[in-house]
Formats: structure tokens, sequence, C-alpha cells
């Protein structure tokens, strides 16, 4: 039986950027990391995974320092390290250099007490394809609204 609790989600990351595949990575985080995460003080909006050394970490990703942390607290805005195989890190290398696409998380989730991070293989969109994407979502909601009111 599996339990999730959803963090937060990136909305952004849905707005910015047509995502093509997803997969989950475990967070390697420190101390007081995983409570300031439970208590969704995290910030993943701007945030971006990217491969090193046959490692993948994630950047610019904030977790904010834990109220009650005293002096063994962390860095709010370090690199942390993405766990994922071996071979999965090598297919997402080879998809970005090849395909010009961006790694970019989508959703943070504690899956049997554990963090999880939701990362999307995702492309850019461009500025029309943001308000082709606005109008669609408008016309359904008006489909909705009438469709709502005729019953």
């Amino acid at each position: 039986m599996e339990k999730s609790k959803t963090i937060t989600v990136n909305r952004k990351a849905y707005h910015d950027y047509h995502i093509l595949d997803t997969m989950e990575a475990g967070i390697a985080l420190k101390g007081t990391e995983i409570k300031s995460i439970r208590d969704n003080r995290v910030n993943i909006r701007d945030a971006y995974a990217k491969a090193d050394r046959g490692e993948m970490w994630l950047h610019n990703c904030h977790i904010s320092k834990y109220q009650a942390g005293g002096h063994f607290d962390h860095d709010p805005d370090r690199p942390r390290k993405l766990l994922l195989h071996k071979s999965q890190i090598n297919d997402l290398v080879a998809e970005t250099v090849r395909k010009g696409l961006t790694i970019v998380p989508l959703k943070l989730y504690i899956k049997n007490g554990k963090a999880k991070l939701e990362l999307g293989l995702a492309k850019g969109k461009r500025v029309f394809d943001k308000r082709n994407t606005i109008a669609k979502r408008e016309t359904d909601r008006i489909i909705e609204r009438s469709l709502k009111h005729r019953v």
C-alpha cells in the first residue's frame, strides 16, 4: 500500500513547457530538509535538473531553513543530488543533448515517508503556443459552464 502526499506542484512548468515524458526520482536530503519539506516550505518553480559527472543534480530548488533547527541547519539553495539509476541518467542526458530538451521538476511529494520528485522531460513553448493553451483553456471553461447550466 503506497501512501503519498503532494507537497508542491510546479504549475509554471506546465505553462512554459510541453512535457514529453515523466519519471520519479528520489532526493538526497540533509538533516532538517525533510522537516521543512513536510511543512510545505519548499519552492521548485525555477528549479531544473542537470547532469554532472554521471550524477543528476537539482539546481535552484529552495528549501527553507527549519524553524526549530538550530545551528545544524542546511543551506536553502544548495544543489541536491537526485537518486536515479545510471541507465535513467544516461537516457535523460542523451535526450537533452540530442533533442535540446530540458529536465524540469513537476511535482514534489512524500511517498512511503521518503521525498520524491517527479521529473519531466520538457520542450520549451513559444509565445504563440502559450496563447493557444490559454485560449483552449478558456473555451473549455465556457463549454463546461454552458453544459452545467443546461442540465
